[in-house]
């Protein structure tokens, strides 16, 4: 489980880091932070967003799929880590892209068309739903609408690749 760190803990340690006292790992000892990695990604934020990107969000940011798509082919394109990716198309939480490499790797473009976790407030309905998926899948028969559904992000996926590598073969003229 991901430690939450409060917003005052984060700006404190990026200011004693900008008055020099302590360097990244010292300060993650000081605090008791268990990765000298936040310590460097919450000074990054800072540098971009100021104490605004250190702050909690409240409410999440949902992304299309598009979006998540361009972000992973820039970081296998470009190289740069998470939090310079985060950093350039202007994302305060880099931990997220994170979760969406692990997330396209265990199940490709399909995984970004669902819309969060379900419910728990009412947890044998989402039993019967899992249940239900599982019958149609074993069943191996699909609707209409779903095949419609499966085609457009097939589509998707080759007009993606299409610019992709219009663009790898000519960033200058794209």
């Amino acid at each position: 489980m991901v430690k939450k760190y409060s917003d005052d803990l984060k700006i404190k340690v990026v200011k004693d880091y900008q008055n020099g006292y302590l360097g990244i790992r010292d300060l993650a000892k000081k605090h008791n932070i268990k990765s000298k990695s936040s310590v460097g990604r919450w000074i990054r934020v800072y540098e971009e967003f100021g104490e605004d990107g250190l702050k909690s969000v409240k409410k999440k940011h949902t992304y299309s799929v598009q979006f998540k798509l361009d972000v992973l082919r820039f970081i296998e394109r470009t190289g740069y880590s998470e939090t310079e990716t985060a950093l350039h198309f202007g994302m305060k939480n880099s931990t997220i892209i994170a979760d969406w490499k692990k997330a396209f790797l265990k199940g490709g473009v399909d995984v970004f068309e669902t819309k969060g976790l379900p419910s728990m407030t009412n947890t044998s309905k989402n039993r019967e739903n899992k249940q239900t998926k599982k019958k149609q899948i074993n069943e191996k028969e699909m609707t209409r609408e779903q095949l419609e559904r499966e085609y457009e992000f097939l589509r998707l996926e080759v007009e993606y690749l299409k610019k992709l590598r219009a663009f790898q073969i000519d960033p200058e003229g794209y």
